[in-house]
Parts: structure tokens; sequence; C-alpha cells
């Protein structure tokens, strides 16, 4: 199909080419004429023209007249040849149109050149013979024979162009049956290779989606590449925009570089400095390091003579143990003199404690005599000692100074004769739990609910150590009646600790199973401590282990004391019964001495503290409801006396403490005020 349609291409091209060369060729053939009457100016003219004249007139695309034929007329009317039909004769001009007179019958006119005059040439052609022409005419028709053979040369010539277009015409034709010919020809061809185009059209059509849909994806891959680049481009601005600032950081970081130099080299001469000194510290140090051992190798020597004193104490124990036995069978064989005697057994027993006590502790360093404790009976004194309440109490060693500790963090010292306020001590932080006063009473010690202990000396009141160790509240303290410096301090986090007033610092510790609520120091070396799974436990703060005696005394212990011998404990516990126990003796045998209780008594919580009398006869001890109970001593495991005194004054307001003075007046403190019994 494509070569048919490129041979019919072809062939218009070589039609038009042909045209071409004709419209040349009858150009050429008029400006030849045209040239062959140049020049010749002779004419005749004269007369109208018949009416059965038929005239032609023909133009050329130059401006110039062209002869034509009389009978055929233009080669081609595209040249500008006009034809216009009626009888003979006919009249032929060539050029612009010039009227013909009688006297001219054939008129002949040439376009002239540039420059000269225009030529007319006029023939007059009759299809019928003429007439007799007058002589004038005749004269006029063969005045110029030359340029009438030049004018039928001339037609002639226009007969060949005629020849020319009718053999033009003719292959035109023969090239359109042709090519109808090579259509009719190539038409079964044709349709078979256009069957095959149908055939594919699906596959093409399937072709050609998947290419637009590869075209899509590609518009979209070029759609992300295009945004992605002018992010890029914007990136690329931005960081221009901060290498641009970094440049302009430059000289600021050049110049603070200088300035880092400069510093660096100070820095290396002091560093130099530094160096010798520590070289100098190191030289020091050694040198102290080798006193140190020296001072290790003495303490190790002191702490061989602590060994051996401590024996020595344990034999004096021993003697003093010795003494005792003696003191008893003195005791009981008195006894049976009394009863020789004819005296009661009130009596007897009476006079026979007084003669073995007296005996014993007139033996002892430090004797004092202790007199009979009386029973009180009203309250002579009121004190209102602290703000938020009274937390404990405790009475200086043989003397009647008071010393209270409360809620408002300060410790007070009262007089117990006037209940006059001696000094107050500052400093303490969080409220206090508990006190105790070394056995010379230089110092006061509190335990804090901060988990510290402060300590203070009596004397003016200034602080001396802040005891810091602890984890969580500081329940109890007491201090060794031995070793003025040493004291014990319980606390919720389950531990006992050990501490030297002498440094400031913890000396052991010994880990509990259940929190120790409270304790007590029974003798030089030994702790007694009440826990809240009701047991009573002894240790050794020397090794800083625990006894394996453990006294199963209550549910809950919420606290113990021990009587001015150091002979008894009074433990009281939740169950609202208070038990004393004989200790002289803990890490062999705990003999339970008798139970305290009555209907109205009630333990305050954890925070009641009972106390026996300084004659070891009687214990107080607080309730919840107010009223302060005073007991005998028992008589044995069994016994369980009742109450001698029931105290009303503190008016429904629990009592949290108590303390028997040496020389003889009790303290009751209640959560307002503190009152001294008479």
């Amino acid at each position: 199909m494509a070569q048919f349609r490129w041979r019919r291409r072809e062939r218009r091209k070589a039609l038009m080419r042909l045209r071409a060369e004709h419209a040349v060729w009858r150009k050429g053939k008029a400006e030849a004429a045209a040239v062959a009457f140049a020049g010749k100016r002779g004419g005749v003219g004269g007369g109208d023209a018949s009416p059965l004249a038929k005239t032609f007139s023909s133009r050329g695309r130059q401006g110039r007249n062209i002869p034509c034929h009389p009978h055929l007329g233009p080669i081609c009317s595209r040249n500008g040849f006009h034809r216009s039909s009626g009888p003979s004769p006919t009249r032929i001009r060539v050029g612009p149109t010039l009227p013909v007179s009688n006297s001219n019958p054939y008129p002949i006119g040439l376009a002239p050149r540039p420059g000269r005059q225009p030529i007319w040439v006029s023939f007059l052609f009759s299809s019928s013979p003429p007439k007799s022409p007058s002589p004038r005419s005749h004269a006029a028709g063969h005045a110029n024979p030359a340029a009438a053979a030049e004018v039928i040369h001339a037609i002639l010539t226009m007969a060949d162009a005629k020849a020319g277009k009718a053999a033009i015409g003719r292959v035109t034709r023969s090239l359109r049956r042709r090519d109808a010919v090579e259509v009719d020809a190539h038409g079964p061809s044709i349709e078979a290779l256009n069957r095959p185009f149908a055939a594919q059209a699906l596959e093409w059509k399937e072709k050609a989606e998947k290419y637009e849909l590869e075209l899509h994806h590609l518009y979209k891959a070029h759609s992300r590449s295009s945004e992605q680049l002018v992010a890029e481009i914007e990136e690329g601005k931005a960081l221009k925009a901060l290498l641009k600032e970094k440049e302009a950081l430059i000289p600021t970081l050049q110049s603070e570089l200088g300035q880092t130099s400069e510093e660096n080299v100070q820095l290396k001469q002091s560093l130099e400095e530094k160096t010798k000194a520590l070289e100098l510290l190191i030289q020091e140090h050694q040198a102290a390091k080798a006193e140190l051992e020296q001072a290790l190798a003495k303490l190790k020597d002191v702490e061989n003579e602590n060994t051996q004193l401590v024996e020595r104490l344990m034999q004096a124990k021993m003697v003093e143990a010795e003494k005792l036995n003696e003191a008893n069978a003195m005791y009981e064989e008195m006894v049976l003199k009394l009863k020789a005697a004819g005296l009661g057994a009130g009596g007897m027993q009476h006079h026979a404690e007084q003669e073995a006590d007296g005996i014993i502790r007139r033996s002892e360093a430090g004797y004092i005599d202790i007199i009979e404790t009386p029973i009180p009976s009203a309250p002579r004194i009121t004190i209102r000692a602290h703000e938020g309440g009274c937390g404990s109490i405790i009475f200086q060693n043989n003397t009647d100074m008071l010393i209270s500790g409360g809620q408002d963090q300060t410790v007070k010292i009262w007089s117990a004769h006037t209940g006059a306020l001696a000094s107050t001590l500052q400093g303490c932080l969080g409220s206090v739990n508990d006190l105790a006063v070394t056995n010379d009473n230089k110092f006061v010690i509190a335990a804090c609910s901060s988990n510290k202990l402060f300590v203070w000396e009596a004397n003016g009141g200034r602080p001396r150590h802040t005891l810091t160790g602890h984890t969580k509240s500081v329940s109890s303290v007491d201090a060794s009646w031995v070793k003025s410096l040493v004291i014990a301090s319980s606390s919720s986090d389950r531990t006992i600790k050990i501490w030297d007033l002498q440094t400031g610092f913890c000396k052991s510790t010994i880990m509990s199973a259940s929190n120790p609520n409270s304790l007590v120091f029974i003798h030089g070396d030994t702790i007694c401590s009440g826990h809240r799974n009701g047991s009573l436990q002894f240790h050794d703060i020397r090794t800083g282990k625990s006894s394996a005696t453990t006294v199963g005394a209550h549910t809950d212990v919420t606290s113990v004391c021990v009587s001015r011998s150091k002979t008894y404990v009074l433990s009281s516990g939740r169950e609202n019964v208070h038990k004393l126990f004989d200790v002289r003796m803990p890490t062999v045998l705990v003999e339970d001495s008798g139970t305290l209780r009555a209907p109205g008594n009630r333990v305050v919580g954890s925070w009641g503290r009972p106390c026996i009398s300084p004659d070891e006869k009687c214990i107080a001890a607080g309730s919840s409801d107010g009223s302060v109970y005073i007991w005998p001593k028992p008589k044995d495991e069994k016994d369980a006396p009742q109450p001698l005194a029931i105290l009303e004054g503190h008016h429904s307001l629990p009592v949290v403490s108590s303390a028997w003075s040496g020389y003889g007046p009790l303290a009751t403190a209640d959560k307002n005020h503190i009152h001294i019994w008479a």
C-alpha cells in the first residue's frame, strides 16, 4: 500500500514537470513572436470590423501580446488568453485591445520592449471569400508582406503548441489508466498484507496499553525524581547557607583557638606545678602510710591488751558472782537466825535483804545508798514541755534533773524539784523517739525519726555529734553504764548499731530478722533488745553477734527497761501485759520473775515506756486511758499481783512515757504535759 502511494506521488510529480516544461516552451514561443515584430511601426488600419467577425484576444504573464491561431484559440487559459465566440471573420489582437478602423483591417500590435512604443498588428479573416477590395485596401493589404508572413509563421507555431497540449492530455490519460490497472492488480496483495495487521491488532493493543502503563509509571517516577531534585536543590541551598554561616564563624573560632592555645600553655605550666606538688604529696602519703602501719601495730598491741583486760574483767565478774553467792548464803543464814530470834516473816526478810544489800554494795566502787521509794499519790508539778506532744523522758543519773524530748524537735532539761527549765538543746531534726544519758551525765543522746542520733554536751548544750548510718527511723537508744563513751541504738531498718562517742563513728552493726523496737544495756557489753516478733534477744557488742538465748515474751514487744542494779528487765507487749525477767545470767538462763496486768491498763502502742523504781520494789506503767498503774514487784513467775495504786491526772490523755528518779520522784508524760508526782 505504501509503495502504491509512492508511485502515485511520483506520477503526479512527473505530470507537474510536463506542465511546467510546456508553460516554459509556450512562453519562449510568445517571446520569439514578439521579438519578430519589434521595431516595425508601419501598420494599416481603418474601418470598423464586420459584425460577423469573431474576435480573440490573449495576454501573456509578462503583459506581452502573443499571437494565436485564428481558428484554434489560445493554448491554455492559464496564460491569460480569452476567447469570445462568434461568426467569422475573426480578429486577433496581440497586446492591449485597440479599435480597428476600416482603413486598417489588419492591425497587429506587440508589446514593446522597455522604452519603446507598442506595435499593433491586426488581421481580419473571413470564412467566406473576400469581396473585391478597393484599390486602397488592396494597396494597404499588400503594403507590408514581410510582416504578414511573420504573423502567419506565428500562427502556425501556435498550432504546434496545441498539438503539444493534446499530446500532454493523451499522456495524462494513459498514466491514469495505468494507475487504475495497477490498483486493480495490486488490490489482492494489499488485502493480504492487511490481514496480518488485523490479526496482530489485539496484541499491539495490549502492548500499547502495557507501554502506556509503563509510560505512566515513568511519568510518576519522573515526577518523584523532579520532587526529589527540588528537595535536593533546597537542601543544597540550605547547606550552602549553612556553609556560609560556618565560614563566617571560622574567624571567631580561630581567635578562640588562639586564646585556647594560650590557656593550654598556662594549664600545662599549672599542671607541671601540680605534678610536682602531687609528687610531694605522694612522698608525704608514703610517710603517713608508714606511720599508719606503726599505729596499726600499736593498735594490735592495744587490742591484745584489751583482750587481756576483758579476761581479767570476766575473772572479776566471777569473783563478784562468788560474792553474791556468799551473800545469798549469808541471807539464808540470817533468815534462820531471825526466825530463831522470834521476828515475823516480813520483818525477817526485810532485815536480811538490808543486811545483804549493804554488805554487797559497800564492797562496790561508787556505792550510793538508795532509800526506800515511796508510792506517789498526786501530781506535785505539771509542766507544759513541748508543742505537739512529748515523746520521751529520762532522769539524769543520781540527780533530780529531768530530760524531755518532743515533737517540736527540741530536748529540754528541767528541775524536778521546782519544775523550772534549766536548758534547751537545739539542732535536732525530726521528732524525738527516745532519750539516753551517759553514766557520767556528760552527754545527752536523742534518737529521732529523721534516721539520725544527735549528741549534746549536758553542760552548755553544745552539739557534739550527729550520728548517721540508719536508713529508717531510730526507735530506741541507751548508754553503757560501764563505758561512758559507748551507746547503742535500734532502728526500723532491722539493725542495732554500736557507736563510739569519742569519734562519732559506728563501731559495729548487728543485723536482726525482726525490727528491734527497744533496747537496754544489762551488763557492760551485753544488750537486751525487744522485737516486733515478740522476742527478747541478747547481743554481745564485743563480737557483734547475738546470743543463742531468745525469750518469747509477747506477741509484739513495745518497750524494755532495766532495773537500777541491772538484775531485772521489764518488758511490755501489745497484749497489755508487762513481764519481769531475771537477767543476771542472760547467756545461760533467763528466768521469768512474774507477770503484771490490770483490767483497765492498755499499752500505748509502740511508744509506752514503763519503769522500775530505784529500790526495785515497784513498777509504774502508763495507760492509754490517762491512768498510771503501780504494781509491786512479783515474788516469782506465778505471782500476778494487783496494782498498789492507780494515779489519775492526765485527763484521759495516753501516758506515753514514765521515769523514776534515784531520789524518789516519779515523772510521767502525755501528749501535752509532764507530771511530777509527790
